[in-house]
């Protein structure tokens, strides 16, 4: 019988060590008095980061940097200069970086529509790579970097870094003690206020300091007509996956961890829109969706308006505004903030703690050992999975009366107390929720086994995703 995606990425995260590694890879960072060569791709806020937080430790040079924009690039040569008492070399193409520099591992920084190309090149020049959330910008992305990681025997940590929380390592682990019985479902949610980002008449002007084609690689290369170039592509659909991708793989990946789900789920639904913005995004600020798992039933809320029309406040949920919330049989749980309550509300624990995540893939690297690393790209791949499935759901709606979509989703009844929720904060921006004003996603059943939809060829064609010549995805790594 043929292998399936999931058996092949399965197979090889439990059994990459059988696979020879090519001549072009590099020995693994396995001394501790060896310096390891980083190159940080992506030098925004997320890149300042990296440089941060990788450049500070003993044995650690920052060797190569780059950015398409000048200005960043030519502003973190400083940094690293004034930090650390050196200069890296400084790159605009991330592919000369990969073929010139000596390194042994780059950070990818970038924006998610180019993590994969950086990912995959990285592999087979063998290095190791740190990339951030989420994975990829497209499902047959995530599942190729997978396929890359393993075959060049490369160390890939995505930037999940819950997993390297003690706060949220302590509260799962107390959950799955069965302090608080079985867990019946799980809400995660990401209340987090944003603001319009622009509606432009004429294109925004290119700086000349920006390569823009590198800087757009393998997404869409036409007009921008929003007000800033950089981050509020994560708006956009092109370039972006909004919120419940972009901020939810940190949550999807808790509940993944906290329900030792392996499996994608069985089938999910989406239903949301962009409201009051009136601007070039494209990507809902207001979304819910239902994960039907086989191990518990999985929601996902975002609000990325204020609490109601003229208010300063965020929404929350249980008090919490960014968060998962595990409802079990004896109380409730919000992990990434490590508290714990009964039934009644009581708080009972509280589980402090930081994260460690970079250090955390430093020592893999000392250790040469993939089983070292807190957040493998496996894992990250899978999480990410799930955050585009809701997503290609709402891409397939159609504009639905509240009536209607009562009738779509009748008898899911923790999505229709969801859905009744989010009608209230709508209601309390004034939207007419009477007329057809949300968008309706599709119901989606999904292929388990291979990453995508049953019978569904537009769904699955977002699977696929779409690349702008020359930066196309490799058929095969």
């Amino acid at each position: 019988m043929p292998v399936t995606r999931r058996q092949f990425l399965h197979g090889t995260a439990a059994a990459a060590g059988a696979m020879a590694i090519p001549a072009v890879a590099k020995a693994s960072v396995q001394q501790a008095n060896e310096t390891i060569n980083f190159g940080v791709i992506g030098l925004g806020n997320r890149g300042k980061y990296h440089i941060g937080r990788f450049g500070r430790h003993k044995g650690v040079r920052l060797a190569a940097i780059c950015d398409p924009d000048r200005q960043r690039l030519d502003a973190a040569a400083a940094s690293i200069k004034g930090q650390f008492g050196y200069e890296p070399a400084k790159y605009v193409d991330v592919r000369k970086m990969i073929e010139q520099a000596k390194l042994d591992a780059v950070s990818v920084a970038t924006m998610q529509y180019w993590h994969a190309l950086p990912t995959i090149w990285a592999c087979q020049a063998g290095l190791h790579v740190y990339v951030e959330k989420p994975l990829g910008h497209f499902i047959d992305e995530g599942t190729l970097m997978v396929k890359a990681a393993r075959k060049y025997k490369r160390l890939v940590q995505i930037g999940t870094q819950s997993r390297s929380t003690r706060s949220a390592i302590a509260t799962i682990d107390y959950i799955k003690k069965g302090q608080l019985g079985k867990i019946n479902y799980v809400t995660a949610f990401a209340n987090k206020p944003r603001t319009p980002i622009g509606n432009r008449s004429e294109p925004l002007p290119i700086p000349d300091y920006v390569d823009y084609d590198l800087w757009c690689g393998p997404a869409d290369n036409g007009p921008i007509y929003r007000d800033r170039l950089q981050y509020d592509c994560s708006f956009t659909w092109d370039k972006g996956d909004g919120e419940s991708c972009n901020q939810g793989i940190h949550e999807i990946d808790v509940v993944r961890w906290l329900l030792d789900e392996k499996e994608l789920p069985r089938r999910t639904i989406s239903v949301g829109g962009r409201f009051t913005f009136n601007d070039a995004g494209d990507v809902p600020n207001t979304q819910i969706i239902y994960y039907d798992f086989p191990t518990a039933p999985v929601l996902y809320e975002v609000h990325n308006l204020r609490e109601s029309k003229g208010s300063s406040k965020a929404p929350t949920f249980r008090g919490y505004r960014t968060d998962v919330c595990a409802h079990c049989e004896g109380g409730y749980a919000l992990i990434r903030s490590g508290q714990v309550y009964d039934n009644e509300g009581k708080k009972i624990k509280s589980f402090p703690g930081g994260e460690d995540i970079f250090e955390n893939f430093i020592a893999a690297l000392r250790s040469g050992r993939q089983e070292d690393l807190d957040a493998d790209i496996y894992e990250g791949h899978r999480s990410t999975t799930v955050t585009h499935l809701g997503n290609i759901s709402y891409r397939l709606g159609k504009p639905a009366s509240a009536a209607k979509i009562r009738e779509r989703i009748e008898g899911v009844k923790l999505f229709e107390d969801m859905f009744e929720r989010m009608v209230t904060h709508l209601k309390g921006h004034e939207i007419d929720v009477d007329s057809p004003t949300i968008t309706l996603g599709e119901w989606l059943d999904v292929d388990q086994e291979n990453e995508c939809f049953k019978n569904n060829d537009k769904a699955n064609a977002i699977v696929r995703g779409t690349y702008r010549a020359p930066y196309a995805l490799p058929t095969e790594v």
